[in-house]
């Protein structure tokens, strides 16, 4: 199985089954057990295509006649996977590029579709830098009008354009440096011996980007435990806490359990951290995870987190209501949300106050509590907390502790975006309890 019949299964098993090319992407390249080059190019076409397809398809209509829904879907993902190589991707001969496309089309179609995509790829060829060019953003960045208009109304017109650019960036690969079991130090040096490029995080302390791995579950840093693969704001979110070894935790929507990990390691591995998701399946991932990077201080436990449990009431240290949301600070790693409904995720602010509410309810007096997402929404961020603090006056915000590197010092809540911090978009608020 070649990368670019990979990536088309991927693209295929997103429109006919809704799948998300993240995961979609993950189980297909183990499937069709691809080296690690074809695996950064079967992820490279995947992602490119979902990242760029309202722009393809605006350049595809100047080569093929008529409509272009009228085409087999498998030939249209075709022409977006040759047109994507043409047109963005500098390393890929045209030739390369139109030859696997007209061989997909044979494969996949019938003599007579190959034909039109031979006829259509080699025409986008020819053309060059005289390809047509949406004038409007939502075209050009391939992000749906309602979306854009949506993101403008919460990052404001000087920040959109670039935040919609960052959004079709390839984010590097952020690893932290798991403190329990090796150091930094000792880390870049088995990097730079194994031809691994690794600088340190700008902002983040412990925290590396990592280019030239190829899949870093494989690399023998993971397997051993030495690193956990999480974005520095997510980190952020758990260092800025303030957390002491013996402190309770409390991570409420934990799953796959990075937060909790990384709580863990603030804690020396000294204290608790109750991990809790509400899917029982997923507990196993967390306890695997603990395992793999020597953390003994975790019980994965299931708990909704908008439900009541006893024995938890005032008894935290510190509460960590990471809640579910509408995902779309991280539009750069998975590419398709930026195509889901946006009515889908109306309701998602009374279920983010719910949470919270609950999430409160467990903090001891003088304890602290975390709210985030990886939203850049207002409604979803601010404007919950805001509810949140209006009706629980026994909580006042708290600055978070922040990173010297990290402009914001003395602010009780931030947003983080790929534009500006070169990070996931993100949202964070630290509230403290009276005592």
């Amino acid at each position: 199985m070649s990368a670019r019949d990979t990536a088309l299964s991927v693209l295929i098993a997103c429109r006919k089954g809704g799948a998300w090319s993240d995961g979609a992407l993950k189980e297909a390249i183990a499937r069709d057990r691809l080296d690690s080059r074809d695996a950064a190019l079967a992820s490279r076409l995947c992602y490119g295509v979902l990242q760029n397809r309202m722009l393809l398809d605006f350049q595809l209509r100047a080569f093929v006649r008529g409509d272009l829904r009228r085409l087999q879907p498998v030939v249209l993902e075709i022409l977006r996977l040759g047109a994507y190589q043409l047109t963005q991707l500098d390393r890929v001969p045209a030739s390369a590029a139109v030859n696997e496309a007209v061989e997909q089309g044979k494969r996949r179609a019938n003599a007579r579709a190959a034909g039109l995509i031979n006829g259509v790829l080699r025409a986008m060829a020819r053309a060059g830098d005289a390809l047509p060019q949406p004038a409007d953003l939502a075209t050009r960045y391939s992000h749906p009008t309602a979306l854009v208009e949506l993101l403008r109304e919460n990052v404001g017109e000087e920040l959109l354009e670039p935040l919609l650019a960052s959004n079709n960036e390839s984010p590097e690969t952020v690893v932290q440096v798991n403190p329990l079991k090796t150091t930094e130090r000792a880390l870049r040096e088995a990097w730079e011996g194994a031809g691994v490029s690794c600088t340190a995080h700008p902002w983040m302390p412990g925290c590396c980007l990592l280019r030239d791995t190829g899949r870093v579950e494989a690399m023998a840093c993971f397997r051993a435990g030495e690193v956990l693969v999480q974005d520095a704001a997510a980190r952020l979110a758990v260092t800025s806490m303030g957390l002491r070894p013996g402190m309770r935790v409390l991570d409420c929507c934990a799953a796959p359990g990075g937060k909790s990990f990384a709580a863990a390691m603030e804690l020396q591995n000294q204290g608790s951290v109750f991990s809790c998701d509400i899917h029982p399946h997923k507990l196993a991932l967390i306890e695997k995870g603990a395992q793999r990077l020597g953390i003994t201080c975790i019980q994965a436990l299931e708990q909704d987190a908008a439900s009541a449990r006893a024995e938890w009431l005032g008894q935290m240290d510190a509460v960590i209501a990471d809640v579910p949301c509408s995902g779309l600070g991280v539009i750069r790693k998975k590419p398709d949300i930026r195509y889901k409904d946006l009515e889908a995720i109306q309701g998602l602010p009374a279920v983010q106050r719910r949470i919270l509410g609950q999430a409160s309810a467990y903090v001891r007096p003088g304890g602290a509590l975390l709210y985030s997402t990886c939203t850049i929404l207002k409604r979803e961020n601010e404007e919950v907390v805001d509810d949140f603090l209006h009706t629980h006056p026994d909580f006042l915000p708290e600055p978070l502790a922040l990173p010297p590197a990290l402009a914001g010092a003395g602010q009780a809540r931030m947003t983080l975006l790929p534009c500006l911090h070169g990070c996931d978009g993100f949202f964070l608020a630290k509230l403290r309890r009276r005592l």
